[in-house]
């Protein structure tokens, strides 16, 4: 059968290479055809975009570039139009493949599959009108989406457990040394995937490890699709040491960390790393009313939304702070006050989000629909 495959960034290439992976064990005729990144190549079949053509975060980045994003998306709709897949299979990334999915489904008669679901319930809820006229089926990796969709909005989905535990579970089973951090008293930098995150939350994380530099080795874990030359400016003068594509190696020997929210919380709790979410935002005042008065939920981490309390804490608009984030790190620090309890929450987190694996459930599930379909 034929997949067209839509990813946005990192994380969505790593996860849809995975699925990929999986859909050819289910059916060993499979045929791809996607706009995302190296990790999808590497499995194989035809790239038609690279995600990095597509990531713009941002009022202002998108309104800049939308030429280029009009651009794509159209190539995109056409490249479906003439390839014919059985199935489109959109992967996160909701402001682009919500329009996708609006547009195949009013122009084709093809399947349109959504796996890891648009996080709707912080933001854009409205959007559920969309999903459920546009999404023939979603596959959920997040344990409380269930009770949103089905019960709050009566649109059944796929719970298929979590991709991000089970490839920080096989990584650790591969894996039991680091040729690139070796101290055994490290503290992370997670600054996000993103440049305007980057340059929001990584100059006040260095300030706030400042003084832990001759006790820890502070390193930063570069992300993926970031160029080496745009950490160097914010690092010149620190103690900080910039690693890339050894966050995993990182986190199996850090002591602690401070991330900006996102996967890497959930990643950062699965290597049970106590850390510290660190989220700058512009006005922050304004920001911090709009969360508490507007924010459809109580956290902006996976790791507290998962445990449905607050087991990390998050330093977000009128709490974010190098101050704050410095005392907040001492207390997880080895000796510190919070760290034990931290801990012992990531426990729960583990256990509510199950063993299954993630891409292996939905690929069976997606190719027994299509059967299903097609008969």
């Amino acid at each position: 059968m034929r997949y067209y495959l839509i990813v946005g960034e990192a994380s969505g290439d790593l996860h849809a290479s995975h699925l990929m992976l999986s859909l050819k064990k289910q059916d060993t005729q499979a045929e791809f055809r996607f706009f995302g990144g190296d990790m999808m190549t590497a499995v194989g079949g035809t790239r038609v975009r690279h995600y990095k053509e597509l990531a713009y975060m941002g009022f202002i980045p998108v309104l800049l570039h939308l030429p280029v994003i009009l651009r794509n998306m159209k190539m995109c709709q056409q490249d479906i139009l003439q390839w014919q897949p059985d199935v489109v299979i959109l992967v996160d990334y909701p402001g682009f493949n919500l329009k996708i999915a609006k547009f195949v489904k009013a122009k084709t008669q093809i399947p349109v599959y959504y796996y890891i679901s648009p996080k709707i319930w912080a933001w854009k809820e409205y959007r559920i009108k969309n999903i459920k006229r546009d999404v023939d089926e979603l596959f959920s990796i997040l344990p409380f989406e269930v009770d949103f969709f089905e019960k709050k909005h009566h649109y059944p989905i796929h719970y298929v457990g979590n991709p991000t535990a089970q490839e920080v579970r096989e990584w650790q089973k591969e894996h039991h040394s680091s040729s690139l951090i070796s101290s055994s008293k490290t503290i992370a930098l997670l600054a996000g995937s993103r440049k305007q995150e980057i340059k929001d939350n990584l100059p006040a994380m260095i300030a706030a490890t400042k003084h832990l530099a001759g006790n820890y080795d502070i390193v930063l874990a570069g992300a993926p699709s970031i160029e080496r030359s745009y950490y160097e400016d914010f690092l010149r003068g620190s103690a900080v040491r910039l690693v890339e594509n050894e966050t995993y190696q990182l986190l199996s020997k850090a002591t602690a960390a401070l991330v900006t929210s996102g996967t890497a919380t959930l990643e950062t709790a699965m290597f049970r790393v106590p850390q510290v979410v660190c989220y700058e935002t512009p006005i922050p005042q304004v920001i911090a009313f709009l969360k508490k008065h507007f924010l459809k939920v109580r956290y902006i981490s996976l790791v507290n939304l998962i445990a449905d309390k607050e087991v990390v804490p998050e330093l977000v608009a009128d709490t974010f702070s190098v101050e704050n984030i410095r005392a907040h790190l001492e207390a997880v620090l080895p000796g510190g006050a919070a760290r034990q309890l931290m801990l012992d929450g990531y426990e729960e987190v583990h256990r509510r989000l199950g063993e299954s694996r993630a891409p292996d459930v939905a690929a069976q599930l997606i190719c027994k629909l299509i059967i299903q379909k097609n008969n």
